[in-house]
């Protein structure tokens, strides 16, 4: 058997800068290609059902990678709350390359995206605000307080990375994130 010429995460970071920036109708198997370094026959001897399987593929790698670095550092009763949430904003910056890259969400999100991932987005949603949830309770928050503010979370995380790329100021990411640690720290 020949070795692959190119790793998976390598395949998969590249299709996932594809349809971060260019959703998934934009993203032409042209761009798929390119940026994997494979030809597009590779490409669909890989993925045999065409893009949509591409797409899958990343929402799992990053959901993946999400659940095994932030919401680990979110989660780990080891530490303190407020350790937990430090190490978890940090992760959260990493994610989002500082505000400079948008979410797999909101790319996936647009034109027959939506209608071909609801399913897979509206459950990755789901995960954050349960796991700001929890690090909500462990901060003393009501378990009401808890999602509310957990809700809260996602929105300024999200929110904050549209207007960042839309202001093209990673500033306001940052700031995003620094008053989500206050918040949690007051509780």
């Amino acid at each position: 058997m020949r070795p692959q010429k190119v790793l998976d995460n390598e395949i998969l970071d590249g299709l996932s800068q594809v349809f971060r920036s260019k959703g998934y109708d934009g993203a032409s198997l042209k761009d798929l290609s390119d940026a994997t370094g494979l030809k597009k026959a590779s490409l669909y001897h890989r993925f045999p059902s065409g893009k949509k399987e591409m797409a899958d593929a990343v929402l799992h790698h990053i959901q993946n990678w999400v659940e095994e670095q932030v919401f680990f550092e979110l989660l780990n009763e080891e530490n303190s709350p407020n350790l937990r949430l430090q190490k978890g904003l940090n992760e959260i910056r990493l994610l989002y390359n500082g505000g400079k890259e948008i979410c797999i969400f909101r790319a996936l999100s647009l034109q027959s995206g939506l209608e071909l991932f609801a399913n897979e987005i509206n459950t990755g949603m789901q995960k954050w605000i349960s796991t700001f949830e929890s690090l909500g309770l462990s901060f003393g928050l009501t378990p009401n307080e808890a999602k509310n503010e957990a809700t809260k979370t996602l929105i300024k995380i999200q929110g904050s990375l549209i207007v960042s790329k839309g202001l093209d100021n990673i500033e306001v990411f940052e700031n995003a994130l620094q008053e989500i640690e206050m918040t949690y720290s007051k509780s």
